[in-house]
């Protein structure tokens, strides 16, 4: 990966802004953008209205109850046979034949109850789907492994990166935010329904160790118990290779549910492999990490992330330099832009303060109504994918005046033809939890790509807005892709990312770029 990839893997994790979410999610596609997840408040927030009436319902029915029972307990605490008196014995053979039953058979409860199911399922189209679970799991996961997060800190609330004995605080949020034991046990369950028992050992480890230090208690929207997780932590160490801590959880498991038969058979047959191979007993497996075979640049990539990229200074190259750009455009005669150009080969130039706070708070504003699941080429076919979370909207210039002042900015600035069907429409991007874009081509490679339906040639260029700007080549001029414009998009730690591309096409540029044979240009 070449100094360009790198600076661009940095650029692309930049600009945290935040936007104010309107409009509705997709269901499933929640987890992709965090506009959808700031909208998920609101069903929460009815929500809490409904629990809230509910336990007013259920105060006063308990209140009502607690009455009856001091009421009846007064009449069994008096020392005298209460039976002497014929009106205590008429209200004690009522309350027998006819108080009790009614208290018992009472409808209150259910009627409260029904009362918070049916606002329940009024909202329930727009609550999260079970994917959206998946997905932040999953991201969970990527920020874990990309930010090498301790697992334990997390749980705690702490964002720490450990290598070693060396641990750095990479978040420290205002205020801390604890997992709970049925939250570890979630992510670490995700990770296990997919087979992979590197993410979920540590998950379900910590799962156990919080559910031993509650056990007992009773929280009523706990979907897991401590049996759960030691049974699902015991087969994930299994499946590992550690049939001695398999083992010894599933002897636990049997010490809360000893009537388990399949439990013992596992333990059975646990005892029976380290009898026949003893040297299992001090034998640790080690667990590789799930190989990621479309991901070459894996720990390049991660290391970037890690130490927010690398960019040359331009003491160390003396040719990078900084500029006032009017690119002998009259539009840009009396508002030149401050143009610093970081890096030759490839040609990779940054613009700062390309748009002010309020055109991005406009364009994030344009663009929320039409966020949908981003998408990749995959042969002829657009399909989301897992290294890309993301929610993205196309934005005509006819949408809004703002639009057409940009591209006339930035055809001042590359003086490239950015009008359609010489350039794509504004595509505005919003990253969701933990979302990222792993390392990728802006052009395509494959001669079957989706992006040539446009009949406009292949992306020649990039123009990457986030307030700053950044605009690469993708192409050399004898059209071949340049290899050196591989770049990426860290997973979002912690805010709100977005970010604003124009792709501009070969096509329309003979005059403005001229073409060459020559491999070097």
């Amino acid at each position: 990966m070449g100094p360009a990839a790198r600076l661009a893997a940095l650029l692309a994790v930049l600009a945290l802004r935040a936007g104010d979410p309107t409009g509705a999610a997709v269901r499933g596609d929640t987890f992709s953008a965090l506009t959808s997840v700031a909208r998920a408040l609101a069903p929460e927030r009815r929500l809490l209205g409904l629990l809230r009436r509910y336990l007013r319902g259920e105060e006063a029915r308990l209140r009502d109850l607690t009455r009856f029972y001091d009421k009846v307990l007064s009449l069994h605490e008096d020392s005298a046979t209460p039976v002497s008196n014929p009106l205590l014995a008429f209200t004690l053979i009522k309350r027998l034949q006819s108080d009790w039953r009614n208290v018992v058979h009472s409808l209150e409860a259910s009627e409260n109850i029904r009362a918070l199911k049916d606002g329940y399922e009024k909202v329930e189209q727009d609550l999260p789907a079970f994917e959206d679970l998946e997905g932040a799991a999953r991201a969970l996961m990527r920020l874990q492994d990309v930010y090498m997060l301790n697992v334990k800190g997390l749980a705690r609330g702490v964002f720490q990166r450990v290598t070693g004995s060396a641990v750095t605080d990479l978040y420290s949020p205002r205020r801390l935010f604890s997992l709970t034991a049925d939250d570890c046990f979630q992510v670490g369950k995700v990770a296990y329904d997919m087979g992979d028992y590197y993410h979920a050992i540590p998950w379900l480890e910590e799962a156990v160790s919080l559910f031993r230090g509650s056990y007992g208690e009773w929280k009523t929207e706990d979907e897991a118990s401590l049996e759960d997780a030691l049974d699902h932590l015991a087969f994930a160490y299994f499946q590992a290779g550690n049939v001695s801590c398999a083992l010894s959880l599933s002897r636990e498991f049997l010490l809360y549910s000893p009537d388990n038969k399949r439990m013992s058979r596992n333990v059975l047959k646990y005892e029976k492999l380290l009898a026949e191979s003893p040297t299992r007993v001090v034998a640790e497996a080690v667990i590789q990490r799930p190989n990621v075979p479309h991901l070459q640049t894996r720990d390049t990539y991660e290391g970037l992330c890690q130490t927010l990229g690398s960019q040359p200074t331009h003491y160390q190259i003396p040719s990078l330099y900084c500029s006032y750009e009017t690119n002998s455009s009259p539009y840009l005669l009396l508002q030149p832009i401050r143009k610093e150009v970081i890096h030759l080969e490839p040609y990779v130039v940054l613009y700062h303060d390309f748009v002010n706070d309020l055109e991005a708070q406009k364009i994030r504003g344009l663009a929320e109504p039409w966020l949908q699941r981003s998408v990749v080429a995959s042969g002829e076919k657009q399909l989301p994918v897992e290294y890309r979370i993301s929610k993205s909207a196309w934005l005509k210039d006819t949408v809004d005046p703002l639009l057409v002042t940009l591209d006339h900015r930035i055809g001042a600035l590359t003086g490239l033809d950015v009008q359609p069907p010489y350039a794509e429409y504004l595509q505005v991007v919003n990253y969701g939890i933990g979302g990222h874009y792993e390392p990728h081509f802006d052009h395509a490679t494959s001669p079957t790509s989706p992006l040539y339906r446009m009949k406009s040639g292949n992306r020649v260029a990039t123009f990457m807005i986030y307030n700053a700007a950044l605009f690469w080549w993708n192409l050399h001029r004898s059209g071949e892709g340049d290899g050196d414009t591989l770049h990426a998009g860290c997973p979002v730690l912690v805010g709100d990312k977005w970010v604003a591309n124009k792709w501009i096409h070969e096509y329309g540029q003979e005059f403005r770029r001229p073409c060459s044979s020559s491999p070097e240009d």
